[in-house]
């Protein structure tokens, strides 16, 4: 039986008790405890209850370092159980400063304040961070500023972050780096470009290039090189000129302090080639110069590092138009040009590759004088005329009044087709405006220039002329107008009416004799006719002398006629 002097184990629990309250109280608290041994990897740490517990050293050290814990050290820990199945205390140091750090957390989080951490392990989609006891989750995206590969670096590191969502009750945290750096990074920018001013020369180092230019940090804030500043000669890229990693002299051209914006320029710092441009290319000068660009409206010619010039679509060629500037030159070509106008305040110099070679039409002109023959191609037919191809890829033009004598213009462009080789008079030559005339027919025998038999007449169609027997064929008769006019042919149905008069054999070379002018060949030779002669003249003398009706026989009409013509012509 227990006695006062000999306490029992229940009458011990009672005093403890009585001391401490109720064991059940402690549980889920934390309490401060105390080191009383260190076996193996485990601290035995007293906090007052029957028995005392264990805890792993690793959980009195920051992850990826060392414990420093000895005997006597007082500690805080959370009070899973009172008695685990061994009599033991269930004790976590973890679980105590988790929930001291969620406190903590808390507070920070309702200021918006930073708190420190470590990362130390990686999970789907990011990473884990103790913050003093609390895991907090680290997305990927908020690792840094840009795109992270390698982490390690940065682990294991007490570096700030930035909570950005927190619930307790679900134990979750989501913290971010990146708006730390962000942050810092905007205080720096905005003490770093108020130090910076307009016109100002200094270093700094290529980060990133784009097709539009390159991005140079100027020691914690970026600046923009644009590829237009980068030289006054053309640059095509960026990646021409600049590396990543390049340091590079730029000078600051503008400043936005409300965007943070800085434009810089590397070609500001070199001479600029525009000065002086008027007299050292005026207006009519003959230079060798190198094709940089080409578009539809022209192409550009370099004439020195930083100096081009534009060649109009319209200045490239004399002869060679409506056609695409890169059927002319190509890029990198060496092409001689001629200075047409130059505009230093803009920045242009207009330039003439045409005007740097020969004019072919003053070439033409040199060579083939007012009233020399030509050769050439019929290029096109129009409604007004030829256009024939001459020397030096220019074109003459035939009018339809200048291809043959005696017929309308309109007939006279039918005799030709394109692609036929024909001869041609010159007959003007105006450079100026691009312009050759030409005639055909001023070629031709028989022209208004030439006598044509005794009469005199024109050899026009239906004219009657006296023709002489050059040879007599089977098929008709070749024939001369007059005594050295055109040549032209009697076909034997048009030597006369009857069967009879139709005999090519009747007439001998030599023989002058009436026949009519009946139209041209497609050589322009005149066709003559006896039989259209005969007939015109029937009708003329029926139309003077009376018709059958009038009781005249037709012999008698001609014979009127013919005695007529004898009479006018003594």
């Amino acid at each position: 039986m227990a006695t006062a002097a000999q306490p029992t184990r229940d009458d011990f629990a009672a005093l403890l008790d009585e001391t401490f309250g109720a064991a059940d109280s402690f549980e889920g608290r934390v309490v401060i405890g105390t080191v009383t041994g260190i076996e193996n990897d485990l601290a035995v740490i007293d906090v007052g209850l029957k028995s005392e517990g264990r805890v792993p050293l690793r959980e009195f050290a920051a992850p990826g370092q060392k414990a420093e814990l000895k005997v006597g050290d007082e500690v805080e820990v959370y009070v899973d159980r009172v008695e685990n199945a061994n009599g033991e205390a269930m004790l976590s140091r973890d679980r105590a400063r988790r929930e001291a750090a969620w406190d903590k957390l808390e507070t920070e989080f309702a200021k918006a304040a930073r708190v420190e951490g470590v990362i130390f392990g990686r999970v789907k989609g990011g990473f884990t961070v103790d913050l003093a006891g609390a895991v907090a989750f680290l997305p990927g995206s908020q690792v840094d500023i840009r795109p992270v590969r390698d982490v390690t670096p940065l682990m294991d590191i007490p570096q700030p972050f930035q909570i950005l969502k927190m619930d307790r009750k679900r134990g979750n945290i989501v913290v971010s780096r990146r708006a730390v750096l962000e942050e810092t990074r905007a205080e720096q920018r905005t003490g770093l470009i108020q130090s910076l001013h307009e016109g100002q020369i200094i270093d700094g180092v290529v980060k990133n290039i784009t097709d539009y230019g390159a991005f140079v940090d100027l020691g914690g804030i970026d600046g923009l090189l644009h590829v237009t500043d980068l030289s006054y000669k053309r640059v095509a890229h960026p990646s021409e000129v600049l590396n990543i990693g390049d340091t590079v002299r730029v000078q600051i051209i503008r400043i936005n302090k409300d965007t943070q914006r800085i434009s810089l320029g590397m070609k500001q710092l070199e001479s600029d080639p525009w000065d002086g441009a008027s007299q050292k290319y005026p207006v009519g000068a003959k230079l060798s110069g190198r094709v940089t660009n080409i578009t539809e409206y022209g192409a550009f010619v370099e004439l020195e590092p930083g100096i081009e010039g534009l060649v109009h679509v319209s200045e490239m060629s004399w002869t060679k138009k409506n056609v695409h500037p890169g059927k002319i030159v190509s890029t990198s070509q060496e092409v001689e040009v001629m200075v047409l106008e130059v505009d230093a305040e803009k920045r242009r110099i207009s330039l003439g590759l045409k005007q740097a070679q020969n004019n072919p039409w003053e070439a033409f002109e040199a060579a083939h004088p007012v009233g020399s023959t030509v050769e050439g191609e019929v290029k096109n037919a129009t409604e007004f005329g030829l256009f024939i191809g001459l020397d030096n890829d220019v074109d003459g033009m035939v009018h339809m009044s200048d291809i043959a004598w005696g017929i309308s213009g309109e007939d006279a462009l039918n005799l030709h087709r394109k692609g036929e080789t024909v001869q041609a008079i010159v007959l003007a030559v105006e450079p100026d405006k691009e312009r050759i005339s030409l005639g055909m027919k001023q070629l031709e025998r028989g022209g208004p220039s030439v006598g044509v038999a005794t009469s005199g007449d024109r050899l026009n169609k239906n004219a009657v002329i006296t023709v002489t027997v050059l040879e007599v064929r089977d098929a008709g008769l070749e024939v001369q107008a007059g005594d050295d006019g055109a040549t032209g042919f009697i076909k034997r149905t048009d030597l006369g009416r009857d069967r009879d008069e139709q005999r090519p054999e009747r007439y001998q070379v030599g023989q002058k004799f009436d026949a009519m002018v009946t139209g041209f060949d497609r050589s322009k030779k005149p066709t003559f006719s006896i039989k259209a002669m005969q007939i015109a003249e029937e009708k003329q003398a029926v139309a003077q002398y009376g018709s059958s009706d009038s009781g005249a026989s037709l012999g008698d009409i001609l014979g009127e006629a013919l005695k007529a013509r004898g009479t006018d012509s003594k």
